[in-house]
């Protein structure tokens, strides 16, 4: 695989709305982003993976677009982001698009001029289908609840949307269309993006006829054809949101002989703690031993023929503290274990705003403090269905969008340093516990083990290139594995709960890399480990 600079990178996701407001109105822009690139810095990130900034109604948080070309007012203007790709170049940051691609909003020009009928020229732009015995084309559903077809009562046909009904899905299958994208990309490009993050790109084959939705037949030839016409030209990272990716399909979008994306988002790992079969809100424990089991086969399975995307958090996904760690007594330790844990795999790590100063979720106690569409929705859905409020809200406590969303705590001033004015959504009260100034201040803290992590990534290779074995005859709380490349061995061992245990292992440690409990010498033939204990060694 030829070396490329996203393989040794570091990618920090910022949610703009909630990252810094910079005039008072409570939402974040991008001003407020410039004004912290020196923050960003110093915590050695390598890109900016910035969700959607573009002209948007923001019925779901910008990620339905009208404007691929312009900027929502509240995150500023076009001369705004043409200054943040300038200023970031300066850190060398390059900032990495958000591409939705696959619906648009309702509000965009193409589908307005849709909705005129049937006869109009961007008709075909979107996907209608007439109705079934007068009712619905089939089945399809829409992630947000409810059927995913929307009755447009002037034309008398159905358009489809798997998202909000104010998010049409594109018709890939029209040439028109596709060129429209490659144009939009390539606007990006020359203004020298430094890649594209595709959300839901696994989407756009789809068959609705058939209720295929993801990994249509024409998927992979869309995707290489992007390639051709837009980035491929250029030297950026693309990555692929693919919430059904198998490792064989992941390495079909990222083997780089393919030439289609240099990785993908796999969400196996993330769907641990759901029940089989279930919603994302139907919750069960996680079990470790699943745990090490998926991350395994996504470090072995891909081999030379496709590279991961490392990951816990995203705007989407619950604070991994709260989720899997414990962010009560043991909220510094179980963040770093989660930290050391991921980061010395191979593949290129992502951390979410926040993550790398254990920002934990919000504590919620009723629907009206919940602002997130996809949370709403199941509420009052499953109200109907006779679940009760309680456990309805111990789900959107557990899962709900929202506490990736709350705004980023800076300090412990009035709303953690985010506004002056009023914030958009609640930020967490324990604000003036975890914030960026405590951790900047403190040499022991969360931030500086994300510095020292992405320091010694770079400085390296065996992290980067070096072949992962899983150490299976452990006790099952234990996350041991090895990376080894030519003569060079290293052990990471994580302790993943909140009780002691024991590691062993014939290993003799030649250096400790590092630790989240202070020791300097480490005896690995009956080694107690601390609750959440974690430790990299070269042995």
């Amino acid at each position: 695989m030829d070396p490329r600079w996203w393989h040794t990178a570091v990618i920090y996701q910022i949610y703009p709305r909630s990252f810094q407001d910079s005039n008072g109105d409570g939402i974040g822009d991008i001003k407020g982003i410039i004004s912290r690139l020196d923050y960003l810095h110093t915590l050695g990130i390598n890109a900016i993976w910035l969700s959607p900034v573009y002209k948007s109604p923001n019925v779901d948080n910008g990620y339905d677009i009208s404007d691929y070309r312009d900027i929502m007012d509240e995150f500023g203007s076009i001369e705004d982001m043409d200054e943040l790709i300038s200023e970031a170049a300066k850190y060398d940051i390059k900032i990495i698009m958000d591409l939705v691609v696959n619906h648009t909003s309702d509000q965009h020009p193409w589908f307005i001029e849709a909705k005129k009928g049937k006869d109009n020229k961007y008709r075909d732009y979107y996907i209608w289908r007439n109705p079934v015995d007068g009712n619905v084309p089939n089945n399809l559903r829409s992630s947000f609840g409810g059927s995913a077809w929307e009755f447009d009562k002037y034309s008398g046909q159905y358009y489809l949307h798997l998202f909000s009904k104010h998010q049409p899905d594109l018709n890939w299958e029209n040439e028109k269309v596709r060129q429209e994208v490659w144009d939009l990309m390539n606007f990006w490009l020359e203004k020298g993006v430094g890649g594209f993050r595709m959300d839901v790109i696994d989407l756009i084959g789809k068959v609705p006829d058939e209720e295929i939705t993801s990994n249509g037949p024409k998927l992979h030839e869309y995707l290489q054809e992007m390639n051709r016409k837009t980035f491929g030209k250029y030297d950026v990272l693309t990555v692929g949101e693919t919430w059904g990716a198998t490792p064989d399909i992941a390495k079909l979008f990222s083997n780089p002989e393919r030439k289609e994306l240099s990785m993908v988002f796999q969400f196996e790992h993330i769907c641990l703690d759901q029940q089989e079969g279930m919603e994302k809100w139907d919750l069960k424990p996680l079990q470790i031993k699943e745990l090490k089991r998926v991350i395994a086969k996504w470090q072995t399975a891909l081999g030379k023929k496709g590279w991961n995307s490392l990951f816990w958090n995203n705007h989407d996904l619950p604070r991994i503290v709260s989720r899997w760690g414990n962010d009560k007594q043991y909220h510094s330790e179980s963040a770093k274990m989660l930290a050391i844990l991921l980061h010395m795999l191979r593949g290129t790590p992502y951390i979410y705003q926040g993550e790398e100063i254990g920002m934990t979720n919000y504590p919620i106690s009723s629907i009206e403090e919940v602002d997130d569409i996809e949370s709403r929705n199941m509420y009052y859905e499953r109200l109907a269905k006779g679940y009760s409020k309680r456990e309805i809200l111990e789900s959107i406590k557990a899962k709900g969008r929202d506490n990736a969303r709350t705004p980023m705590q800076w300090d412990d001033t009035e709303n953690a340093g985010f506004t002056k004015g009023t914030p958009w959504l609640h930020v967490n009260p324990n604000y003036h516990q975890i914030n960026v100034k405590k951790n900047l201040e403190n040499p022991n803290s969360i931030f500086y083990t994300y510095q020292q992590l992405i320091r010694v990534r770079k400085e390296n290779p065996i992290i980067t290139w070096g072949d992962f074995q899983l150490i299976e005859n452990t006790e099952e709380e234990v996350f041991a594995y090895y990376r080894k490349l030519g003569n060079e061995k290293w052990l990471i061992v994580a302790n993943f709960s909140e009780s002691e245990s024991v590691f062993s292992s014939e290993d003799v440690v030649k250096k400790v890399i590092m630790s989240n409990y202070k020791q300097n010498n480490i005896n690995l033939s009956n080694k107690r480990l601390k609750p959440y204990e974690a430790f990299v060694v070269r042995i």
